[in-house]
């Protein structure tokens, strides 16, 4: 994908977005008097604000990039993410889980099970979700130095620091406050750089109808677009259930309905959306409880319609590149400049040729796996009338046989946008990976701060000592950052290496909260124990599994193989429910093994059998959660059907 240039109109809009953004920091500089108001915006940000915040801090790489990306890796079965795996854990966290967070006045998720257990809980799932973040954030920053470099020809390494610095700038100034506001401006500046993308694209392809044939084709024979190694029925592309029905073996994911349901729907979905300090941080800057328990509902309703946003543009590039007339082609991994020149010496000097010699040549050159067809083809045609450099390195890059599937959107976007709109849509993207970035930076320094360093380290100091060790960890985590940023650079979907991260912290921690909010008995040491035994057991799922098509190593099995599973999304769902079960049972037979070494005194405001029931009869019925809960439930179901 050669770079592109852009125009005044495009770099007055980045430069405004950038400036503007650190205006923000610099302007709520001045109220950052407090650690509270640093780390937790002193429980003051409105509902309407809190909820776009709660949103877009879930928008980042793996919103706009991963889900892209998955759209055309997997098709349509991606909305699963939303339908099964976002929007029921939303309702849920919103009705029974925000009551405990906010009305216990925890600071944090992992304070809260400190409150609830003891400290070591809390220490474990401190250090897990510190982890989780810097390689949250990475995974933005990532993403975002691929865009600058496939784009507009930026230097990976310069663009992955200037754009960190950046970040740094407005989070050290203006702290969560500053963040949340971001994500609000993040949120509007999405939709309206990308819903010109999505039409464009759609009304290139001939429509919806148009797109949805093309996809059938492709469902039937992707070998020949190297999309996988077998074909599906028409409709593995387009239809969010059947394929699944039919078994891991009948569509691209790789998975069965058992795996969305639990893996995804129950363990990952619950596990993000429920006990992730990243998004639950945003309902606890909430004004009240009526704010802090509406802030998720208010996030689930343009969330249920994210999927015509993100995953379609998946789905169009995929059937853009069965449309030779198009000139498009998912962008193959990044290769080299010497690697391509190599290659074109290859095809140059292929006199007299032979193709099998030559293929293989191309292949080493690279470093990538080329269609054998197409290298033939290409050595007959310069043979036959001599190429340019130029049009051979053109015909390299369209043989090339893998898939950057994190660079569809970028390519999208580079198509279809012209001055101005390429402006717009950019600035889009910079938004959603600096607010990534952004987002799990303040959890991570928040978590840090109070839950570690406060905790086990340095208590009974001064609020001022803890406001100046929150500015300094929010600079070492902005390194630790950039260092996952060059860990995600090994996977080519935002999606895969994300959910496996998850898997490893929050599916585990999902289960001990369970325990923990509705079972009364369940001990500190049952609670230690099976989050320990959850991680562990995570860790060695990974250790000796891997996706068809990876090596072992850091994707897996790097202690042997003992199962492989079709894709590396089938390996994190699994890993995810591996994960929960463990942490499960040893939670429950530790916990009947030993006392309980708190009173049900004590446990009020921390379990529901023993905490009195918010009453809503005085709250309008649009301010209900269970209400509007139910209604967004309903839809959820008509959407699944609709797309069955």
């Amino acid at each position: 994908m050669q770079p592109i240039h852009l125009h005044g109109i495009d770099y007055t809009i980045l430069i405004a977005y950038v400036a503007f953004v650190i205006g923000i920091g610099w302007t709520l500089a001045r109220y950052m008097k407090t650690s509270a108001d640093f780390l937790t915006s002193a429980r003051s940000i409105p509902t309407w604000v809190t909820g776009l915040a709660f949103i877009s801090a879930n928008l980042g790489a793996l919103e706009l990039v991963g889900m892209a990306a998955s759209g055309a890796k997997y098709g349509i079965a991606t909305a699963h993410f939303y339908w099964v795996g976002a929007i029921p854990a939303m309702v849920f966290l919103a009705v029974f889980m925000m009551p405990f967070y906010y009305g216990s006045k925890a600071r944090s998720v992992p304070e809260y099970l400190q409150m609830r257990f003891n400290k070591p809980v809390m220490g474990l799932n401190a250090i897990g979700f510190a982890v989780m973040t810097v390689f949250a954030s990475g995974i933005s920053m990532n993403a975002l130095a691929k865009l600058l470099n496939q784009l507009l020809g930026w230097n990976y390494h310069f663009a992955l620091f200037v754009c960190s610095g950046v970040v740094l700038v407005y989070v050290l100034k203006g702290g969560l406050t500053s963040a949340i506001y971001t994500e609000v401006l993040q949120f509007f500046m999405i939709v309206l750089g990308f819903a010109p993308v999505v039409y464009l694209g759609l009304k290139d392809v001939g429509g919806w109808s148009a797109m949805t044939d093309k996809l059938h084709a492709v469902a039937q024979n992707p070998m020949a677009l190297d999309l996988n190694t077998k074909a599906f029925a028409p409709d593995a592309w387009t239809s969010v259930w059947k394929p699944l029905l039919g078994g891991p073996s009948a569509n691209p994911m790789g998975v069965d309905w058992f795996a969305i349901v639990f893996g995804l729907g129950f363990v990952l979905s619950f596990g993000y959306w429920c006990t992730n300090f990243l998004v639950v941080q945003r309902a606890m800057a909430a004004k009240n409880m009526t704010a802090a328990r509406n802030t998720p509902i208010v996030a689930a309703i343009p969330k249920m319609l994210f999927p015509a946003l993100v995953i379609l543009p998946g789905m169009l590039a995929v059937a853009l590149t069965a449309m030779p007339d198009k000139n498009y082609r998912i962008p193959p991994p990044i290769i080299a400049p010497e690697n391509y020149t190599k290659a074109v010496d290859v095809i140059k000097n292929a006199n007299p040729p032979n193709p099998a010699a030559e293929i293989k040549d191309v292949s080493d050159a690279l470093g990538q796996k080329v269609n054998a067809d197409k290298i033939t083809a290409l050595i007959t045609a310069n043979a036959a009338t001599k190429l340019s450099d130029d049009q051979i390195k053109e015909g390299i890059y369209n043989a090339v046989a893998a898939y950057d599937y994190d660079s569809v959107i970028f390519s999208l976007v580079k198509k279809y946008c012209p001055a101005g709109l390429l402006g717009l849509a950019l600035t889009a993207l910079l938004a959603s990976f600096m607010s990534g970035m952004a987002g799990n930076v303040t959890a991570f320094n928040t978590v840090w701060t109070y839950n570690l360093y406060q905790a086990f380290f340095v208590p009974n100091k001064s609020d001022g000592h803890y406001f100046w060790m929150a500015k300094f960890i929010t600079v070492v985590g902005i390194g630790l950052s950039i260092v996952c940023a060059y860990v995600a650079r090994q996977y080519n979907n935002a999606m895969d290496i994300i959910q496996l991260v998850f898997g490893f912290v929050n599916a585990p921690v999902f289960a001990t909260f369970l325990f923990g909010m509705f079972w009364k008995r369940t001990t500190s040491i049952g609670a230690f124990c099976g989050l320990l035994g959850g991680i562990i057991g995570s860790t060695l799922f990974h250790a000796y599994t891997i996706a068809h098509g990876n090596l072992p190593g850091v994707k897996g099995g790097y202690l042997g193989v003992k199962v492989e599973f079709p894709s590396e999304m089938a390996q994190n769902f699994w890993l995810a429910a591996f994960a929960f079960t463990v942490c499960l049972v040893l939670t429950l037979v530790i916990s009947l093994a030993t006392s309980r070494t708190k009173s049900d005194e004590q446990l009020k405001g921390l379990v529901y059998s023993l905490t009195p029931k918010i009453v809503d009869h005085n709250v309008p019925v649009w301010q209900r959660p269970a209400v509007v809960g139910t209604v967004l439930l309903a839809a959820c179901v008509v959407l699944n059907f609709i797309f069955w």
